[in-house]
Parts: structure tokens; sequence; C-alpha cells
């Protein structure tokens, strides 16, 4: 048997100690809260993500009577990064969440799922994708791309001939 220790590496940080242009992404992520649609969880979440020709494309959680067929908000806005962009790469997303039911004081991590979507994005475009997680007590944690959060992921291996 042999033990194995994983570690996890990221900057924790002030609004104040953000450039402008992260300060900015945060900023609307935090008002992509108030664009979710969240009455059964009350939890409401926004997400901005910054393409690397400076477009800002944002998403917040869509939730549905018929749980869990809803959709978060890191899902909505990189999926609509890939249909709009296709080609286009991610360079960071601001996560912020907001609620008056749960405590959103420690910075919002994403769910395996959407871990897992940024993943096959990071992979798609061959770069990391940095990560601005924000809590409300205004905590900022930064992480260098997706797999500091999930480094063990589901990949898919396509075999390109069938023998």
């Amino acid at each position: 048997m042999q033990h194995k220790e994983l570690k996890i590496i990221y900057k924790e940080l002030a609004l104040d100690e953000l450039d402008k242009q992260q300060q900015e992404l945060i900023q609307l992520a935090i008002a992509a809260t108030n664009q979710a649609y969240a009455p059964y969880s009350e939890f409401f979440v926004g997400c901005a993500l910054q393409m690397n020709t400076g477009e800002i494309i944002t998403g917040s959680n869509q939730e549905n009577a018929a749980y869990p067929s809803g959709l978060c908000a890191e899902r909505t806005a990189i999926y609509h990064a890939g249909h709009s962009h296709p080609n286009g790469v991610v360079n960071q997303i601001a996560i912020a969440a907001n609620s008056n039911k749960w405590n959103t004081e420690n910075p919002v991590i994403p769910c395996g799922a959407c871990m897992q979507a940024m993943i096959e994005y990071e992979r798609k475009q061959g770069s990391p994708i940095k990560l601005l997680l924000y809590g409300s007590d205004e905590r900022i944690f930064e992480l260098s791309g997706i797999k500091d959060l999930m480094p063990f992921q589901f990949e898919l291996k396509v075999q390109s001939e069938v023998g």
C-alpha cells in the first residue's frame, strides 16, 4: 500500500489586491447573482468569464421544479462561451453567490459537474482557466486552473479507429 498526498495551491486575496480587470469580473459575477432563478434552493450563484478577446460572458443558476434539471451558473456561462465562440479561449472565471438562507461568506466552490465541464473546456482550448472564487466577506481564492480543485478528472479517450 502507498500513501500519497495532494496539495491545493491557491492565493487568498482581498478585492483591492486584484487588478482592475479582475475586480470588474468579480463585480459582474456578483451582479449576475441577481439574474439567478433559484426559488427552491434560495442560493443565487453568478459567474462571469473573460475570453482572450476581452469579451465577458455572464451566467447564473437556473432551477426547475423537476429538480435536478436546472443548470448551474458556471455551466450556463461556459456553454454559452462554447456556443458563441467555438474556437475561443477562456482566460478566467469569477464565481460569486448570495443567499438570505445560506452562508456565503466563504468563497463559492463549483460543483463537480461544473468543474468537469470547465476541465473539458481547458482541454479543448489547451490552456488552464484561472478561477476567482468570491466570498461575501470579500475574501477571494485565486486558483491557476480547474485541476487545482479537481485533480482526478473524468477523461474519455476517443478511439479514432474501430477495430
